[in-house]
């Protein structure tokens, strides 16, 4: 078995600020609406380069603004997500972060809890892949870094677009409730959960065709 979790709304309850970044910045720049949702789970090369797209002074203040909002925001974790990670490292199960963070952004989390480097075997961000979710690429890769097969991996995700990457990817699928509700997430999951408190590495191993 291998595990590969998304970071926000995953590991941090970080996307209700994200939210907030995002809403306001796509109302500011394209009078759009609920900017927020539209965009998760994609890189920021990515977003630039679908909604912002020859807007080069948008971008310009776009960047320095994100970073700053990522270094001063909070990363709490999701409720039972150290404590379920410490025991996947106890019981010797290979793991990675797999998000379409940059390296910059994953800095300041690290600097929230340096623990993360030492719980994982692999970080993977958006640096790592080209092409952002819901394309299967960067699961795929974090099998392959871990090296694990689709039929043993288990992807934890929130977001539509993550969810739809580990179901492209060929992985066991475990959404979290934290983004979008249980109901709307439930048809691209194997499971749901509303945090990892209840959660058991027994109950990864009850998962059918995971080896």
């Amino acid at each position: 078995m291998i595990v590969l979790f998304d970071f926000d709304g995953v590991i941090a309850d970080t996307e209700t600020q994200y939210s907030t970044f995002w809403d306001k910045t796509g109302m500011d720049y394209l009078g759009m609406k609920d900017f927020g949702h539209t965009i998760k789970g994609q890189t920021l090369v990515q977003i630039f380069a679908k909604y912002f797209d020859g807007m080069q002074k948008a971008q310009e203040e776009i960047l320095p603004r994100l970073n700053d909002f990522e270094r001063n925001m909070s990363y709490d974790y999701i409720p039972g997500a150290l404590e379920f990670m410490k025991s996947l490292k106890e019981a010797g199960i290979p793991m990675a972060i797999v998000t379409s963070s940059n390296d910059v952004k994953m800095a300041n989390a690290y600097k929230a809890h340096p623990e993360l480097l030492e719980l994982v075997d692999k970080v993977l961000t958006s640096e790592h892949f080209s092409k952002s979710k819901p394309d299967p690429e960067c699961f795929l890769k974090g099998m392959e870094v871990l090296g694990g097969t689709p039929e043993e991996t288990i992807v934890f995700e929130d977001s539509f677009h993550g969810l739809t990457a580990g179901r492209a990817a060929g992985a066991k699928v475990i959404g979290l409730a934290t983004t979008n509700s249980a109901e709307a997430i439930a048809p691209l999951c194997d499971l749901v959960i509303n945090d990892f408190k209840s959660l058991s590495i027994n109950d990864l191993h009850k998962m059918p065709a995971v080896i």
